[in-house]
């Protein structure tokens, strides 16, 4: 594919979809996508109440919203981030990841490619979302549309690590679409970009962000609850610890945030 003709749909305009497309409204004609109408209308109106945009942000680049399905029709890339949450079970309920590909599947086109931002486990997004697309669209994968994977990394809340200044993994489901996908992020992405080896190391990448990162703050909480009852100051501890070069500075907190808790 060529960058100069890309049109971007966006499905999902939360605190992770919203300030990527705006992003890449930047460079590329943009469309997002939602089926929360109410959240459609207040974007349509300058303002996001998940506040990770300003207005000043939303009005400086031209971009269309819509809850429309067909209004998406026109796109040749479809980035997919809705969320992935957990059922009763605590397993993954990929109910939402699953209901965007149907509509991928409804409006894709051949030569399209589709790339999934939602925090996955390794192997869903060729083995549980592609074969949704292929079924409602009636497409072959890798020979009339193809795939990538990029997970998101945003810190919602973070002014001081928005989208563009996080480094992004990248990965596509051939070698071609691999370097399409990479150098499509690599234009808005001002932190770069890692170009993986295939969609499942990148899937993996994020799992294992996500649970080192979990396991970390779980490991300092015990242990400061430990150092409390034998009466020992937990951040003067860590601050003593923390003058060896490769000890990791975690400090105690919640364990969880937007993703951490419920995707591994």
């Amino acid at each position: 594919m060529d960058l100069s003709d890309t049109r971007i749909g966006v499905m999902g305009l939360g605190y992770v979809g919203l300030p990527l497309a705006v992003e890449l409204a930047r460079q590329f004609p943009v469309t997002g996508f939602d089926i929360n109408q109410a959240r459609i209308a207040e974007l349509q109106a300058g303002r996001d109440s998940s506040l990770e945009c300003t207005p000043e942000e939303l009005a400086a680049v031209q971009m269309a919203y819509t809850h429309d399905l067909e209004a998406l029709r026109d796109c040749n890339v479809y980035i997919v981030t809705v969320p992935t949450p957990i059922d009763d079970y605590k397993k993954p309920d990929l109910t939402p990841l699953i209901a965007a590909s149907r509509a991928v599947g409804q409006v894709i086109a051949k030569g399209n490619v589709v790339i999934y931002e939602s925090t996955v486990y390794p192997g869903a997004t060729e083995d549980d979302c592609i074969p949704v697309i292929e079924s409602v669209s009636g497409l072959t994968f890798n020979q009339d549309f193809f795939a990538g994977y990029s997970p998101e990394r945003i810190n919602p809340g973070d002014k001081a690590h928005r989208v563009k200044d996080i480094k992004k993994v990248t990965s596509g489901s051939t070698p071609e679409i691999a370097a399409f996908v990479d150098a499509l992020y690599a234009r808005v992405i001002v932190a770069g970009t890692h170009l993986a080896s295939s969609i499942r190391v990148a899937e993996a990448a994020k799992v294992i962000e996500n649970t080192q990162r979990d396991v970390n703050i779980a490991l300092v909480n015990e242990l400061a609850l430990i150092f409390d009852k034998l009466g020992i100051d937990t951040e003067e501890v860590l601050e003593a610890a923390g003058t060896k070069w490769n000890f990791l500075q975690f400090r105690p907190g919640l364990v969880g945030g937007h993703c951490i808790g419920v995707d591994h």
